[in-house]
Formats: C-alpha cells, sequence, structure tokens
C-alpha cells in the first residue's frame, strides 16, 4: 500500500463501461516522512475519500479485491482514509489537524 493525498478528481465522460459510476481521484504520492512527492496517480474511490485528505491506495491485483470490482480495469484504488500516521512514536500526520 501507499499514503497518498487527495488532490482533486478526474471526470471521464467516454469510458470502459465496467467503469461508470467510478468516483476516480487524483491523488499525490506521500513519502514516510509525510513530504508530498512529485509523482501522481489516478485510483477509484471506494471509501469516500474529498480533496486534501490522505488516503492509503492498493494497487495492482489487489486494487481489484474490492466487491465489485474483480472485472474493471484497474490499477489502483483507495481503501482508507488516514486519521493520523506516526513513525518511531513521532506524529507525521493528523487528519483532526488538518482542520483547525
Amino acid at each position: 500500500m501507499q499514503i497518498a493525498k487527495v488532490r482533486g478528481t478526474v471526470v471521464s465522460t467516454q469510458k470502459e463501461p465496467s467503469l461508470r459510476g467510478v468516483k476516480l481521484l487524483l491523488l499525490q504520492l506521500v513519502d514516510e516522512e509525510g513530504n508530498l512527492l512529485q509523482k501522481y496517480e489516478v485510483a477509484a474511490d471506494n471509501v469516500g475519500a474529498g480533496v486534501d485528505e490522505w488516503v492509503l491506495i492498493s494497487r495492482g491485483s489487489a486494487a481489484r479485491q474490492v466487491p465489485g470490482s474483480e472485472q474493471r480495469p484497474l490499477d489502483a484504488a483507495v481503501v482508507a482514509i488516514i486519521d493520523t500516521i506516526y513513525v518511531e512514536d513521532r506524529l507525521i500526520y493528523s487528519k483532526k489537524d488538518q482542520y483547525r
């Protein structure tokens, strides 16, 4: 899994029929120190994430393990919205601190 920040949404009026109704998010990847990387990815949203939230993404065949997505052409899926991240007893990210 990878940590990422939701930067926006991706809208497509013409797409593979199995992707109809799937919300697509533009994500910016985050490193283990909480720094934003210059790498972006588009992922299907399975949890209702919003812009500026930090999320966990699953890639490859694991992204298709979400019920209903087994036959979709997905490479990445948002599988969780992050509340906090601690590394070696140090707070890296806290959702509640983002919205003060």
